[in-house]
């Protein structure tokens, strides 16, 4: 019988979303949709110092903005919850309590001022801090004096002696000593709260997790938990363990580095499309063969493996990103957008007259932009009253023709204005009749007097949003500017 795959993503609610954890809920899931299985989200709250009010909730909304959906888990339920660590602590009590009565692990009184002098100690003298287990042997009516007298204390695992491996999916066979682990290691703090090690351990166990994919950071992790699976007698979930993402430096992307936008709900604010970024992070560190680099999500899901992940790091390409943003949106339907730009221009003051006129705007500008907060600039030149001449502009219409074409084309819209695309483009050949000016000496003139600028978007479809009682009064107010400095 082949084997249901359950894959998790399990974020410490200590900030916001990272685009590293990202990139991991990604590849979980595109590996569990792969082979027709379950992706779930678990919450590892137990960081009570740094916990974030509402950032778990954040979390899930920016991952169900990206498209990555849970089948399972928080917010969702099933039939393994709770799905956050500081409903399970019962649970976790129960197997610290079994391995505590085996003899597996033990109460530890050393201090935390003890430890580290223990620590400065062992670097000064060039040993790797390890637990020297002082409290390893201590006897059981002493340890049952010293609780019951209120002594602080921790839980430690007994670290056993030999050596554990396992078979890294992307790094192969991996091997770790028991000194690897710093000697016996803390399972639970002693405000009773149980350390990540166990509480993942005891999750992915009791959820039936088949494979754990995961930052190569973790990699110096794995050992402590099998060896609490091996002292569960259970059998560990496969392993796999991804690169890093690197910056333009090529170090380890640091959340310090202000040079890269590292947060989902910036690159939200920021106007970026959430299938680029799912299809960017795809790419993070995952190849899937080939020169095709846009790929929808359904396709990714279809070919997405752990044999074509690169165990080098990943490198962060932000003008890499941003390229693909402006494909996304260059093809995007504007209709989807409508409330998103709305709301992005409403933010920054501008107002869009009605949907109407937002979706003739989008169906313009989109494939100008690479980002969404773009096409602000684009809204503010076509509906703001006055417009900016730049310097090539002014120098257009200090053309001795484009006054001539600019006070016919003032004379035949204020005439007679539908207010359209195709109306404009009438007028505009009708001023070519009347004026036997054709070309960019025809249409550089009203571009500069109208828009400010020599380039841009569709003339014709420009002058329309902009309107026909705001273009009269742009012209005639270059016509007044031309003619004071003539």
């Amino acid at each position: 019988m082949a084997m249901t795959v359950r894959l998790r993503y399990a974020p410490s609610p200590t900030g916001h979303l990272h685009i590293g954890g990202a990139r991991t809920a990604l590849f979980n899931y595109l590996y569990a949709m792969h082979h027709q299985g379950t992706f779930i989200l678990r919450i590892e709250d137990t960081d009570l110092e740094r916990h974030v009010a509402n950032a778990a909730d954040e979390f899930a909304e920016n991952l169900r903005w990206l498209g990555i959906e849970w089948q399972e888990g928080y917010q969702v339920g099933g039939s393994f919850g709770p799905y956050t660590c500081m409903e399970r602590l019962g649970i976790y009590r129960d197997h610290v309590d079994k391995l505590v009565q085996s003899g597996r692990a033990y109460p530890c009184f050393c201090t935390e001022d003890e430890l580290s002098a223990v620590r400065e100690k062992q670097q000064a003298e060039g040993v790797t801090p390890h637990y020297l287990g002082t409290c390893r042997a201590l006897a059981e009516d002493e340890r049952a004096i010293r609780i019951e007298r209120g002594d602080a204390y921790t839980i430690r695992f007994r670290v056993p002696e030999h050596a554990v491996s396992f078979d890294d999916l992307i790094r192969g066979a991996l091997h770790f000593e028991p000194e690897h682990v710093g000697g016996d290691f803390v399972i639970v703090k002693s405000n009773g709260v149980p350390v990540y090690n166990f509480a993942v351990t005891v999750d992915d166990m009791l959820m039936e997790i088949t494979h754990v994919i995961r930052g190569e950071e973790h990699i110096s992790n794995t050992p402590r938990q099998l060896y609490l699976y091996e002292s569960f007698g259970a059998n560990p979930p496969i392993f796999g363990h991804v690169p890093l993402i690197l910056g333009a430096n090529g170090k380890k992307l640091s959340k310090r580095d202000e040079s890269i936008v590292q947060f989902i709900d910036q690159y939200r604010e920021l106007g970026y499309l959430p299938d680029a970024i799912f299809n960017f992070l795809a790419l993070l560190g995952w190849s899937p063969g080939g020169e095709q680099e846009v790929m929808t999500k359904q396709e990714l899901i279809d070919r997405f493996d752990l044999e074509r992940v690169s165990k080098s790091g990943a490198f962060f390409d932000a003008a890499k990103l941003q390229w693909m943003n402006g494909h996304y949106l260059h093809a995007v339907d504007p209709a989807t957008l409508l409330e998103e730009a709305r709301a992005l221009l409403f933010a920054r003051g501008v107002a869009a007259p009605d949907d109407e006129w937002l979706h003739a705007f989008l169906s313009l500008v989109l494939e100008k932009v690479t980002q969404l907060t773009e096409i602000e600039g684009y809204a503010r030149n076509l509906l703001s009253e006055n417009v900016t001449l730049e310097r090539d502009a002014q120098e257009t219409l200090a053309s001795p023709q484009a006054i001539t074409v600019l006070e016919c084309f003032a004379g035949v819209i204020d005439a007679e204005c539908d207010g359209t695309p195709d109306g404009f483009k009438a007028a505009i050949r009708r001023v070519q009749d009347e004026t036997k000016i054709k070309g960019k000496d025809l249409f550089m003139p009203i571009r500069a007097a109208l828009m400010g600028t020599l380039h841009g978007p569709d003339l014709n479809r420009s002058l329309s949003l902009i309107g026909c009682v705001r273009c009269v009064k742009r012209v005639r107010e270059a016509l007044v500017k031309m003619k004071s400095l003539g």
